[in-house]
């Protein structure tokens, strides 16, 4: 009989980071701080002769994605996967390590893999690194809460808190990742505009991020017009990374980003990757 696993991730913005390059893809990744979101990628996995991927967001779909592709190759699988997302890819939500978790989550119990989720993170996380596009976001959306990472990778020390505050996010299009990731300039200009410390609350997570942000280069002239409006209106905001957006803190954000585009209410994530359910 065929059966058919579903799971959810969720996403993550990343507000400040540094690369850690290591000797491996599991000591390879970043330290920094981002809020893990409740808005992520739901996977629909069923065993296929070949492997096949079918990417569904508003509006579109697409086919095709190397990073998932190459995980479940690296399980010795092969399966027919569609991954659902409600927000704009490469918009800096971390949406491939969520689409690498809740796919490799599904295909762990779908084929009776025995991986426990550690072990899942550990393969998401090589693939992310592997294909740059990402650093830490693995990491992070293991669990949620504002999150800090003091070191490269899925079992290095994270803190986490978990405000009540609701958080607003747009996207004004993609920032291809893997760009900024392999530019040795950029990763300069990122290492030395590094705050050094976690954050203390959800404003002061907005505050350090802005900092990086502002002193890493990175900000795009459209960004920079919806952050001065934030600031007007005294709005904690900052880019997410690597993302082309603008996210802000506290319920007045909605208005003024509402301005710029459309916006995204969410709110910190509770917990990480989990199996939806399995069925005939």
């Amino acid at each position: 009989m065929v059966r058919t696993a579903v799971a959810f991730s969720p996403g993550h913005i990343s507000g400040y980071f540094k690369r850690v390059e290591g000797s491996e893809p599991g000591s390879t990744g970043s330290v920094g701080a981002g809020v893990v979101i409740d808005e992520g990628v739901r996977s629909t996995v069923v065993p296929a002769a070949a492997t096949s991927i079918r990417v569904v967001r508003p509006g579109r779909a697409s086919v095709g994605s190397p990073p998932v592709e190459y995980a479940l190759d690296r399980l010795g699988v092969t399966a027919h996967v569609t991954t659902e997302c409600r927000l704009p890819i490469g918009a800096g939500f971390g949406l491939s390590a969520a689409a690498l978790l809740s796919t490799l989550t599904a295909a762990n119990y779908l084929f009776g893999l025995g991986l426990s989720a550690d072990e899942v993170a550990a393969r998401a996380h090589e693939a992310e690194v592997f294909h740059r596009t990402g650093l830490g976001d693995v990491a992070a959306s293991q669990a949620g809460g504002v999150v800090c990472r003091m070191g490269p990778g899925i079992h290095a020390d994270i803190t986490r808190f978990y405000p009540e505050e609701p958080l607003y996010a747009m996207s004004l299009g993609p920032l291809p990742t893997a760009s900024v990731l392999s530019s040795p300039d950029a990763m300069e200009r990122i290492a030395a505009a590094y705050p050094d410390r976690c954050p203390r609350d959800l404003a002061d997570f907005c505050r350090l991020s802005r900092g990086f942000a502002e002193k890493s280069g990175l900000i795009a002239p459209e960004v920079q017009q919806v952050l001065r409006a934030c600031d007007a209106a005294s709005v904690p905001a900052s880019m997410t990374m690597l993302g082309n957006g603008v996210f802000a803190a506290g319920v007045p954000a909605e208005g003024v980003l509402s301005g710029f585009g459309e916006v995204y209410r969410l709110n910190v994530a509770r917990r990480g990757a989990y199996l939806i359910e399995m069925k005939p």
